[in-house]
């Protein structure tokens, strides 16, 4: 359904509002071709069986969200969105409200630290260890001279603050005024709770929903609060250079940590549960999340063009 309802809106931002029924045909007939091509390649995995039942679900859904797409098309929900984009953000604001609508997805996978997505560090030198298992490239890879540190409580609480500013950093790029910067600021931090909460039990349960919430956790997003406050005022280009600086270290002290054991027999759950294919997509959101808010930002301040003032 979510890719037929983008593919719907991709053909009615493009065309005149005439092109409806060409929208959902479009849309539909996208959704067919990609469920077709994923039941046909599973042909070629031992462990995966095309079938037809998922090719005809599958495509239903994406006529169903073409058809959404045109519903609100005519009910004029689209136009309104983008007369609210428009009043509240700035022209180049799309890459920053795609990462920020992909925030909360990112956090449903659990991290060992209150909103610290990014946590690669050690899986990747595991992974890399094992493909090169056997080879002669083995020798190549780099050995590491120290062992990774559980973190103290009060580099956790860091953490925790900035992991909770960054996005509201990145939401003070490419809002407009002051007063907007004002509203997203507890809707980002009550957004990234929610979120925490919801991962929380769906790990442990619903009785516990909000273990996660500690001490560090509290003061860290009580920090978080403080210095975005702070800096409702700064202008854009501050703001993404201190962002950047946020996201690095943090990127940082997470890294230099290790996964608990406990938390590690919790990811198993996950991993190998029934819902493993969005589990394994919500997981690969919270590696990459952070280089993408990386990449963004680097490539946003490094535009010859400066951002509009605050």
């Amino acid at each position: 359904m979510p890719f037929g309802f983008l593919c719907a809106l991709s053909v009615l931002r493009t065309r005149s509002t005439s092109s409806i029924g060409r929208a959902v045909l479009r849309a539909t007939l996208a959704g067919v071709a990609v469920s077709f091509a994923m039941e046909t390649l599973q042909s070629y995995l031992p462990a995966r069986i095309p079938s037809n039942v998922d090719l005809g679900l599958n495509s239903a859904g994406a006529l169903l969200g073409a058809v959404l797409a045109v519903a609100l098309e005519r009910f004029g929900a689209v136009a309104h969105w983008g007369r609210v984009r428009a009043q509240w953000f700035v022209d180049e604001a799309r890459g920053a409200l795609v990462l920020l609508a992909l925030w909360p997805f990112a956090l449903l996978f659990p991290a060992a630290v209150t909103f610290g997505l990014g946590q690669v560090f050690e899986r990747l030198e595991a992974a890399i260890s094992e493909w090169l298992l056997d080879t002669p490239f083995i020798d190549w890879l780099p050995v590491r001279q120290f062992e990774l540190e559980p973190l103290v409580p009060a580099v956790e609480l860091l953490c925790v603050m900035l992991g909770a500013l960054v996005p509201c950093l990145l939401g003070y790029l490419v809002a407009r005024t002051v007063v907007q910067r004002a509203v997203l600021l507890p809707l980002i931090l009550l957004t990234g709770v929610a979120a925490s909460a919801l991962s929380a039990a769906l790990s442990y349960g619903p009785d516990h929903a909000w273990a996660w919430l500690e001490l560090p956790a509290q003061v860290g997003m009580a920090a978080a609060l403080f210095a975005g406050v702070l800096l409702l005022f700064a202008p854009r280009r501050l703001c993404g250079a201190l962002l950047l600086v946020a996201l690095v270290l943090q990127l940082s002290l997470l890294n230099q940590a290790p996964e608990s054991a406990y938390f590690a027999q919790t990811l198993a759950t996950w991993e190998q549960g029934r819902f493993i294919r969005f589990h394994g997509l919500a997981q690969w959101l919270g590696w990459l999340w952070p280089f993408g808010v990386l990449a963004y930002v680097i490539f946003l301040l490094s535009r010859r063009s400066r951002p509009p003032a605050a």
